[in-house]
């Protein structure tokens, strides 16, 4: 497997605890909506919901270590997720700082600062791929009868904590030194300030085609280097009051994705639909209004984007320059909203009574602009270069709509014969909006048929790898494969 793939496959599985967000993000927003001022103080049912939301992300190494362990095992048995979580306690364990001090037999004031961050998601990550990758080497492991007992997936967990023994001392010295490096970029990022952010938000986009945007978006938005943006918003009230937070800068390398997502997509779905030849335009509205609808409401974009990303990649660049533009603005101007999931309405709704919002409305006023710059730029672009954007292709080649009169069995068979029939099969994986899979080999796929059967995009990757962009059906889609498959 490539480094690019096995990249990808880590970035989904990120996708496992980051799934765990929005209920966080539902409790907290609720919270600060009953109890704006007091923000818990002043209601019990509103404490109750904001510490209920809290337990989710002040628990965020732990969710990483079990999810992505989850995410990465071959068949995503509990087994994999029980592995990474005895390993998640015996490296914070023994990483302790009174831990350390008892190892190095120092005083635990002497400890370095480091291990008192050792329970964060960057560990929590660097776990769950360790457990992943001993389960899936062990977990059908035969032992002699006398110890079969513990053979195949229960003797996972033991070897783990074993294995997780080494870990442990290998950072007992060098986590120091990852932790420094770490928070040197990550300090290096927050002193570009609202530069930085501009160049997140331009790389975020860019990215999306390989599937690389989550292990990019991990950096930002959790504690890998420091920055924590996501669940240092979402503490809104305990952040700042452990500086952890600051008011109109903490949300930042959030905030400018709500213009882009409620209000340019939408723009850009308008301006493809004025593009389509009078003959195709009835089609082309019904995909375009779905994927914009879901865009606004939820921040779901990929549909849209893998509308235009291949057939005209300048407008995809324009796209991501432009999304950098809008969370540059955001930050410059401290326009501040945070997001749990994406950033829709639902999030924007949420994020409005935390504390740490700051002239949230105006991302509002930036979205009406941006969706103005999306459609004229995008209408523009189109026809001076006659880019072949849905209902514009020379053939009438533009995807129809997924027939809803299907069973989802239906559907599955007609997935894997579009996809080189079931002998053609190695692995059936799904994220939130695409198809993950390794086949023996992709150019046996019909593309024709996946776009019939609602694909808005084929990435493939080196010979196996191939990534078929569904919306948000993904995973349902998956589930049937697997089950006709077996």
């Amino acid at each position: 497997m490539s480094v690019l793939s096995y990249a990808q496959k880590i970035g989904q599985a990120l996708m496992v605890p980051v799934a765990a967000l929005p209920a966080a993000a539902l409790l907290m927003g609720i919270g600060y909506w009953i109890d704006p001022d007091g923000w818990g103080a002043n209601s019990q049912l509103a404490a109750l919901l904001i510490k209920s939301g809290a337990a989710i992300i002040d628990n965020m190494g732990l969710l990483f270590a079990v999810g992505v362990a989850f995410g990465l095992a071959k068949d995503k048995h509990g087994s994999a997720a029980l592995s990474g979580l005895v390993g998640f306690y015996v490296v914070t364990t023994l990483l302790s700082p009174a831990g350390v001090a008892q190892l190095q037999h120092i005083d635990i004031s002497e400890v370095p600062a480091a291990f008192k961050k050792i329970n964060n998601q960057f560990i929590g990550i660097l776990i769950g791929v360790i457990s992943a990758e001993l389960y899936n080497r062990f977990y059908q492991v035969e032992l002699p009868k006398a110890l079969s007992f513990f053979s195949g997936k229960r003797l996972v967990p033991i070897l783990v904590s074993f294995v997780m023994i080494a870990v442990s001392f290998a950072l007992l010295y060098i986590w120091p030194h990852i932790f420094n490096a770490l928070v040197s970029f990550g300090e290096s990022i927050k002193d570009l300030g609202a530069v930085g952010a501009g160049i997140y938000g331009f790389f975020n986009r860019l990215l999306i085609p390989v599937g690389l945007h989550h292990a990019l978006n991990s950096v930002f938005w959790f504690d890998v280097a420091g920055i924590n943006d996501i669940p240092n918003f979402l503490g809104g009230a305990k952040s700042i009051a452990e500086g952890t937070a600051t008011v109109g800068v903490t949300g930042m390398y959030q905030a400018g994705f709500f213009p882009v997502m409620m209000f340019g997509l939408p723009g850009a779905a308008l301006a493809i639909y004025h593009c389509a030849k009078p003959n195709q335009k009835v089609q082309v509205a019904s995909i375009m209004l779905a994927g914009a609808l879901a865009s606004f409401f939820t921040g779901i974009t990929e549909p849209l984007e893998f509308s235009f990303m291949f057939v005209a990649p300048v407008l995809y660049v324009l796209h991501a320059l432009l999304t950098g533009i809008s969370v540059f603005i955001a930050a410059t101007m401290h326009w501040i909203a945070g997001f749990g999931f994406s950033a829709g309405l639902v999030d924007m709704v949420l994020s409005s009574r935390n504390p740490l919002a700051v002239s949230w409305y105006m991302l509002l006023v930036q979205g009406i602009v941006f969706f103005a710059i999306y459609y004229f730029v995008f209408r523009f672009a189109i026809n001076a270069f006659n880019l072949k954007t849905l209902g514009r292709e020379d053939k009438a080649e533009t995807a129809a709509p997924t027939q809803s009169n299907q069973s989802r069995e239906e559907r599955a068979v007609k997935f894997i014969a579009a996809l080189g029939g079931s002998e053609n099969f190695k692995t059936v994986d799904a994220c939130i909006t695409r198809l993950r899979l390794t086949l023996v080999d992709h150019h046996n796929i019909n593309e024709d048929q996946l776009k019939a059967l609602g694909s808005k995009g084929n990435v493939k990757l080196g010979n196996d790898g191939l990534q078929v962009i569904l919306g948000p059906e993904a995973e349902l889609v998956a589930e049937a494969i697997k089950a006709k498959l077996k």
